[in-house]
């Protein structure tokens, strides 16, 4: 387990993180997620040792990390650092040793990621002549050809197409499922909501909100279903069970009354209209992620 305990990081004039504090188990998703400029990446590089916190400490398995532990992570920064007048397969080389794999083995663990990523006419290219998209490939397989234990992913998805950044998807999945501890950094909020079991919601170097992402939904979730329907939508409007209603065509999205079960409205509902579908909407991680910054801003 990686545990960071009232972490607080100040630069002249700033405090960047604020006595923040979590911990992420083994075979977690974490995300860790706000704005620009919420302290985001002070906190990962604070994990990473590129920076001294001002006060608080990290552990990991309750040990004070140390060079060992250092060697077992893998970190996806989002600002792409390869050397781009090099080749593809000399970078991932040269950073493989550098974690302390044997070249034999980098240059086998390289092989079996660039055939996984579709990179296999690239190996002898300069990094600069590649798309942004598979450079970011080659970066993410120097992120994790030493196999961490705990992977840092930064803004992982960018530059990638909807197949691509399935590919990677599946990946991070794959980490957890082995027993690792991930930690995703990302702005794309449904992608959050799909891969993260546990998140922490950051704002002004401050937590606004934490905790496992089924349990944040119930609590921040309103009393709403969807309807899809044939007829005339329209006799939804008036009903004094529904607060708020938004229309679409032959759906629509209804905010019920906190007292109203959502199956006694659709009950109501099925003499005025041909339902075709009905469900109960969870809020988006998207819509919990812009409320909750807006209340902490003002």
């Amino acid at each position: 387990m990686l545990k960071v305990e009232n972490l607080t990081k100040e630069f002249t004039g700033t405090c960047a993180v604020k006595n923040l504090s979590f911990s992420v188990e083994e075979g977690k998703i974490f995300g860790l997620l706000g704005p620009n400029g919420a302290g985001k990446t002070t906190t990962i590089r604070t994990i990473l040792n590129i920076i001294k916190p001002t006060s608080g400490k990290i552990s990991y398995n309750i040990r004070k990390p140390d060079d060992n532990f250092f060697n077992r992570i893998g970190y996806l920064p989002e600002e792409r650092g390869l050397y781009k007048k090099s080749k593809v397969m000399d970078v991932i080389l040269y950073l493989a040793e550098i974690k302390g794999m044997n070249t034999s083995d980098a240059k086998s663990k390289a092989a079996v990621w660039i055939e996984k990523l579709g990179l296999e006419n690239m190996p002898q290219k300069k990094l600069e002549e590649l798309s942004k998209g598979n450079q970011q490939k080659v970066q993410f397989i120097t992120a994790v050809i030493h196999d961490p234990d705990l992977i840092i992913l930064d803004e992982p998805f960018s530059g990638f197409d909807p197949i691509n950044q399935q590919i990677i998807k599946d990946e991070i999945l794959s980490f957890a499922q082995s027993g690792k501890i991930v930690i995703l950094s990302t702005h794309q909020m449904e992608t959050a909501e799909k891969l993260c079991t546990d998140i922490l919601l950051l704002n002004k170097g401050e937590e606004v909100c934490s905790g496992a992402l089924n349990d944040i939904k119930k609590k921040f979730g309103s009393n709403s279903v969807k309807v899809e329907y044939n007829g005339d939508g329209t006799a939804l409007n008036s009903l004094p069970e529904v607060i708020h209603i938004d229309n679409y065509s032959n759906s629509a999205e209804v905010q019920l009354k906190e007292e109203i079960l959502p199956q006694e409205f659709l009950r109501k509902i099925i003499s005025l209209v041909e339902v075709k579908y009905y469900s109960v909407i969870e809020p988006s991680l998207n819509k919990i992620f812009i409320d909750l910054i807006k209340q902490s801003s003002n």
